[in-house]
């Protein structure tokens, strides 16, 4: 008699394969509308496109400048992961390991700020950039991205998980803070930082509301600027629109279908539930 399975092994993998097709039906569709021309919402709706073809894409990038759209988020999502992997660290592993009066309290003060909304902040950091005149400029939409209270919360947690006996015998051959930081910590704490690189660069990828604040001219504007600016006053080209979701998806399942290995370690890892 063969083995008997479970049923709640049966119920298990039921709900998890339901699950699986309710998050990835929205992307299927968003591709075979981007393949399908004059598709919209009148149109009957069917997963087999009758005509398929790729004048969206193309129409995409001759009609409108989207090559430098791309290449805008790009640049900022680059430089604000680059950024946030360099202070959050350094900065986590103070709070972790550097004994400092008052410690407890700033970084309770850091946590604490993760509870602020952007919104709140608009007014405020926009007066702020106009007066340095950091309106409409790279640098000004970097800015308040470069510190993340949550990325140096989740690698403090992680450099809380390396043993201290790893710190002393780095001393007792002679090494530093620094050499202890590269050495002894940045090795044993990888998946944190791969977790952070993707939480990192997928927020500032599809940030809207901060660049649509300061980058108001047009050739600095970034991909989610530039989707919602696909959507006509009177008419829509729908499988224009779907061709630029799906080129701004592409990237960041690319680096989650990278990286999920260490995404699963770093959080775990953290101790985030």
């Amino acid at each position: 008699m063969g083995r008997r399975v479970p049923a709640g092994w049966i119920i298990l993998h039921v709900v998890i394969i339901l699950g699986a097709i309710a998050m990835f039906f929205p992307f299927l569709w968003t591709v075979i509308t981007s393949i399908s021309p004059g598709m919209g919402l009148t149109v009957t709706p069917s997963l087999i496109p009758e005509n398929p073809s790729l004048e969206a894409y193309e129409r995409l990038f001759t009609e409108r400048p989207f090559g430098r759209v791309i290449l805008n988020s790009l640049g900022l999502a680059l430089t604000t992961t680059a950024v946030q992997l360099i202070t959050s660290s350094t900065a986590a592993y103070a709070f972790s390991r550097l004994p400092f009066k008052g410690r407890g309290a700033v970084f309770a003060v850091y946590l604490a700020t993760m509870m602020i909304p952007l919104q709140v902040l608009i007014v405020p950091l926009f007066v702020e950039l106009k007066t340095f005149n950091l309106l409409n400029t790279y640098l000004g939409a970097l800015l308040p991205t470069f510190a993340s209270a949550f990325g140096i919360f989740l690698l403090r947690q992680a450099i809380n998980q390396v043993p201290r006996e790893l710190d002393e015998a780095a001393t007792l051959d002679g090494a530093g803070h620094f050499r202890i930081f590269f050495s002894v910590i940045i090795p044993n704490i990888r998946p944190a930082l791969a977790t952070l690189t993707i939480f990192a660069f997928m927020g500032s990828w599809n940030s809207f509301l901060w660049p649509l604040v300061v980058l108001r001219k047009p050739e600095l504007q970034t991909l989610p600027i530039a989707l919602a600016g696909l959507q006509g006053q009177y008419t829509t080209d729908w499988d224009v629109i779907m061709a630029g979701s799906v080129v701004s998806i592409l990237p960041m399942l690319a680096l989650y279908i990278f990286a999920q290995k260490y995404v699963i370690q770093g959080v775990a890892s953290s101790g985030i539930k």
